[in-house]
C-alpha cells in the first residue's frame, strides 16, 4: 500500500478515535514498565533528544509554552508534549511551536501502531490492562520528536511524576512548577505527599530549577536534589521577578536569572503567575544552554518571551464585550486568575460561565469563584461540556447554590452556545460598557468555546 492510500484510509480523527478507545485520560494506571517496553521495541526514541521535563499542579503548559518559545528563539528546533488538548489532539505533540502536521501524526501512528500491539498483547496475557489512551499518545509523541528530529523536547507531566507515561525520558533539566492540592485521591493529601510523587522526574545528572514552594514541599524537593547530587535553584532564592508593571496587552518584566539580570521583557501575558512563571522558564533555559552559568543573549530574550503564547489561559477570544477563556481547573488555579483579571481588565462586571469535570474538586472550586468575584459577579451560568466526564449542569447548579451563589442570579443550561448567547446578553447590558464574560472551570470548556467562538 502506498503513503497515499494510507493516508486516505486514516486520519487524525481515526487515529484520535483509536486512542479513544482505550482507557480514558482520567484512568491512570501507576506503572512504567510497559512504557519501558515499548520505547525499547522502538528503538529508545526517549533516548534520541535532550529533555526539558516539567511537572507541578498549576503552569505547567504556560512555563512549556515559554520555555519552548525561548528555545526556539536560540535557534534550537523544538517539540513540545503538553495535555489536555483544547480542540485536536495533534496539540498535545508541537514542533517548533506548532501542533504537529496531520500527515506526520498519522504516518507515525501508522509506524507505531504494530509495536504498541505487541505490548498490549503482553499486558493482555499477564492479566494486565493495555496501553491506556495517555500512555499511547505519549508513546507517539516521543516517537515523533525522534523521527523529526527536535534538538529538544519539552515534556510535560500529565499527572504526578515517577510513575507518569512521560518519566521513561532522563531530563537534562526537571522544572517543578507550584504545587498545591489536586488529584488527592491520585496523588495523597498534603503538598508534601504530592512533592514525593513530583520529585520522581529528577533524574541523576539532571539541574533542578523551582518555583517558591509550599515549605514541606520545597524540603521534599531539595532532599531529592541532594540525594542525587543534582545542582538545585529555587525561585526566591537564586532567581525571580524584581519588578512587574502592567502593560497594555500583558505585563513589563524585570528579572533576576541564574547568570543574569534581565531588565524590560514584555511579556503577553495577564497576571502575577505569568510572571512567575516567566521567571521559572527563563532559569530553565538557562540551565540548559549554559548548565546556569552563562548569561543569554538578552535581545533573544526579549524575542522569546514577545513570542509566548498560552492559549485558554486568561485569553481574550472577543471584544465588545471581552470574553477571557481561562482553564482554571483547581482553587488555587481560580484565585491567581481572579488577580489578574482584576489587575488587567477594568470590568465593571464580570458575568461567569462555569462548567466542572466530575473529577475535579466543584465544590471548593465554586467557593473560591465567589470569594474572588463576590463584588464583581452578579450573573453566572451554570453549563456544561460535552466531555462524558463533565458534570451535569443541573447537579453543579446546586453545588453552586451550596456554594454561596444567589438562585436568582443563576442560569442553568447544558448547551454552551446558549450560555454563551445569554452570558454576552448580560455582559452587553452593563450600562456603562464595561461587561465582560469569564468562561471556567475546565479545559474541555475552554476548548469547545474556542471552537464556537473561532479561535486560532
Amino acid at each position: 500500500m502506498s503513503n497515499e492510500q494510507k493516508f486516505d484510509r486514516f486520519s487524525v480523527e481515526s487515529v484520535y478515535a483509536e486512542l479513544l478507545a482505550r482507557a480514558p485520560e482520567n484512568k491512570i494506571e501507576p506503572r512504567m514498565e510497559p512504557m519501558f517496553r515499548a520505547m525499547e521495541i522502538l528503538g529508545e526514541p526517549n533516548k534520541s533528544f535532550p529533555i526539558i521535563h516539567i511537572t507541578g499542579t498549576n503552569g505547567k503548559t504556560s512555563t512549556a509554552r515559554m520555555i519552548e518559545s525561548l528555545l526556539r528563539a536560540h535557534d534550537l528546533r523544538t517539540g513540545r508534549y503538553s495535555s489536555p488538548h483544547l480542540v485536536s489532539v495533534t496539540e498535545r505533540i508541537a514542533i517548533d511551536g506548532e501542533p504537529v502536521d496531520d500527515e506526520t501524526f498519522v504516518r507515525i501512528w501508522d509506524e507505531i501502531r504494530p509495536y504498541l500491539q505487541i505490548v498490549d498483547d503482553e499486558l493482555i496475557a499477564a492479566g494486565e490492562n493495555r496501553l491506556t489512551y495517555f500512555e499511547a499518545v505519549t508513546i507517539l509523541g516521543f516517537a515523533i520528536f525522534a523521527d523529526t528530529p527536535v534538538d529538544v523536547a519539552i515534556i510535560e507531566v500529565g499527572l504526578g511524576g515517577i510513575t507518569d507515561a512521560t518519566n521513561v525520558g532522563d531530563a537534562q533539566v526537571s522544572v517543578f512548577t507550584p504545587i498545591s492540592l489536586d488529584h488527592t485521591d491520585l496523588l495523597g493529601d498534603t503538598t508534601e505527599l504530592i512533592a514525593h510523587e513530583k520529585a520522581g522526574i529528577l533524574k541523576p545528572g539532571g539541574f533542578l530549577i523551582s518555583s517558591a514552594q509550599p515549605a514541606d514541599a520545597a524540603q521534599v524537593l531539595l532532599e531529592k536534589a541532594r540525594e542525587l547530587e543534582v545542582p538545585f535553584r529555587f525561585e526566591g532564592v537564586e532567581f525571580g521577578v524584581e519588578n512587574r508593571i502592567v502593560a497594555v496587552g500583558g505585563q513589563q518584566l524585570d528579572l533576576q536569572g541564574l547568570a543574569g539580570r534581565y531588565p524590560g521583557i514584555l511579556l503577553p501575558l495577564h497576571g502575577e503567575h505569568q510572571a512567575q512563571n516567566a521567571a521559572v522558564a527563563l532559569a530553565a533555559v538557562e540551565a540548559f544552554i549554559g548548565g546556569g552559568e552563562t548569561e543569554l543573549n538578552h535581545e533573544l530574550v526579549l524575542e522569546g518571551f514577545g513570542a509566548a503564547t498560552s492559549p485558554g489561559r486568561l485569553e481574550v477570544i472577543r471584544t465588545a464585550p471581552t470574553v477571557l477563556l481561562d482553564a482554571g481547573h483547581n482553587p488555587d488555579g481560580i484565585r491567581a486568575s481572579a488577580a489578574a483579571v482584576k489587575e488587567a481588565f477594568g470590568f465593571s462586571k464580570l458575568v461567569l460561565v462555569v462548567g466542572i469535570l466530575a473529577e475535579k474538586d466543584a465544590e471548593a472550586m465554586l467557593h473560591q469563584l465567589r470569594e474572588e468575584y463576590i463584588d464583581l459577579v452578579e450573573d453566572i451560568c451554570i453549563t456544561q461540556s460535552n466531555s462524558p466526564r463533565a458534570i451535569p449542569a443541573g447537579e453543579l447548579a446546586t453545588m453552586a447554590l451550596d456554594a454561596g451563589f444567589n438562585e436568582d442570579d443563576l442560569f442553568v443550561t447544558e448547551r454552551l452556545d446558549d450560555a454563551l448567547e445569554w452570558a454576552v446578553g448580560r455582559a452587553e447590558a452593563s450600562e456603562d460598557f464595561g461587561g465582560g464574560v469569564l468562561v471556567t472551570g475546565s479545559i474541555t470548556l475552554v476548548g469547545e468555546t474556542r471552537m464556537l467562538l473561532g479561535g486560532k
